[in-house]
């Protein structure tokens, strides 16, 4: 393997000396150029480059001895785009992460265009439309869950009413049976995924349980006989009547 240059030629003085490129693994996992060891050197100066993006102007400080890839993590913050999602092009030519700025030819005040990759839009397209079905499912399941609450204090309420021995009618139980079932049909209908899913099979499960309850109670009703309340009237005797005496 041999180093290239700023020209994209091989470099000249890695072929007289007789060396071949090594390379180093940096930190997340980018392979780079490795560089000779020179304790006595100092420190990297840092150069200042300009970044077009579309309208927006950056201008960004960093070392000249740093790679395209860790140029692109200083990017992150200025444009939100991750690494990834970045295609950064110095003098025509798209520059891969790897590559290092000196030896592209990158100096001071030096341009550069960034774009962002067309599949990344893509993905970030699709996973917004995806958060946008989950939070939809959600809220639906949110709607479903608060009039199942309300149906099961019903259910509740029979339930007492029967276990005291009273009857109740039997389209109170059928009405509410098919206001469940009515509730089930809405979940079944929505498309879920992830975190939606589990929310969904709860809420499922919530109905049949009350649409079994009330099953049970339908036929523990149908045994119990009706409450008759009569009326016990008291009979009274007839008023007494007054004879009245006439003076002249």
């Amino acid at each position: 393997m041999r180093r290239t240059g700023s020209d994209g030629g091989p470099a000249a003085e890695l072929e007289e000396a007789g060396r071949e490129v090594e390379w180093e693994m940096r930190p997340g996992g980018m392979l780079v150029q490795k560089r000779p060891a020179d304790p006595g050197a100092a420190a990297a100066p840092e150069v200042r480059v300009r970044i077009s993006y579309g309208p927006a102007r950056y201008e960004v400080s960093v070392s000249s001895l740093a790679t395209f890839g860790e140029l692109k993590k200083l990017l992150t913050a200025e444009t939100g785009l991750q690494p990834g999602e970045q295609r950064l092009m110095y003098r025509g030519k798209e520059r891969r992460d790897g590559e290092y700025l000196d030896l592209c030819g990158v100096k001071n005040l030096s341009k550069m265009v960034l774009v962002q990759d067309p599949t990344s839009l893509e993905r970030r397209y699709v996973e917004m439309r995806r958060n946008a079905r989950i939070h939809s499912a959600q809220r639906t399941i949110s709607d479903v869950s608060l009039e199942v609450d309300k149906l099961a204090d019903q259910v509740t309420a029979i339930e007492k009413s029967i276990s005291n021995g009273n009857k109740v009618a039997e389209v109170q139980i059928t009405t509410l049976i098919e206001l469940l079932m009515r509730q089930a049909v809405k979940l079944d209908c929505i498309p879920t995924e992830g975190d939606a899913s589990s929310q969904k099979n709860l809420q499922a499960k919530r109905v049949q349980k009350c649409v079994e309850i009330l099953d049970v109670l339908k036929i523990s009703n149908a045994r119990l006989n009706p409450v008759v309340i009569t009326t016990k009237w008291e009979i009274f005797d007839p008023p007494t009547t007054t004879r009245w005496e006439f003076f002249d």
